[in-house]
């Protein structure tokens, strides 16, 4: 399974890919790494990939995903700039354990109960745009940030997103 991810970086989506130890489910409590002191979130919405594809079309993109999940990004800002700075990969401040927290799935056709508004890009360009660079298979995560600021990240904070009077997304910070 691979996870690719779009971020917000000067104005833009930019892709990165995370390992399968970042997600956090099933309610679990996020616990902020002792190596950074400027955890941040950003939402973002998640895709379940449901079938093999290469270069697909915009316009053929919304047949390879099957279901959405509200989700958190969690990132370490410090770490983030200081590699940013020095021309050095992101990866330690964006992919480790339990960095992307991924509430319930909802059928892609009552995505529209999710808020999809911001969203760096619609889900359609991200599968396109990931289908460019690799092939996606079945059960494959894509998931797109919103092009807004990050949030810093408080202990005892909980993070939600409730749907319909349910918590889909429910993540305490300790």
């Amino acid at each position: 399974m691979k996870i690719i991810g779009f971020v917000y970086h000067e104005g833009q989506a930019e892709m990165v890919l995370k390992g399968d130890s970042c997600l956090l489910n099933g309610r679990k409590p996020m616990f902020v790494p002792d190596w950074t002191k400027e955890l941040c979130v950003t939402d973002c919405i998640i895709l379940r990939v449901s079938r093999l594809g290469k270069e697909i079309d915009t316009k053929f993109a919304d047949r390879y995903y099957d279901a959405v999940a509200p989700g958190a990004d969690f990132f370490a800002m410090d770490i983030l700039r200081e590699a940013q700075a020095a021309g050095r990969p992101w990866t330690r401040a964006l992919d480790f354990d339990y960095s992307l927290a991924i509430g319930e799935w909802i059928d892609k056709e009552e995505r529209t109960k999710l808020n999809i508004e911001n969203l760096l890009l619609s889900p359609e360009e991200a599968i396109t745009a990931a289908s460019k660079v690799m092939t996606i298979r079945q059960g494959d995560l894509i998931y797109i940030q919103r092009a807004q600021a990050p949030t810093p990240v408080k202990k005892e904070e909980v993070l939600r997103v409730e749907i319909d009077g349910e918590d889909k997304l429910y993540c305490k910070i300790k």
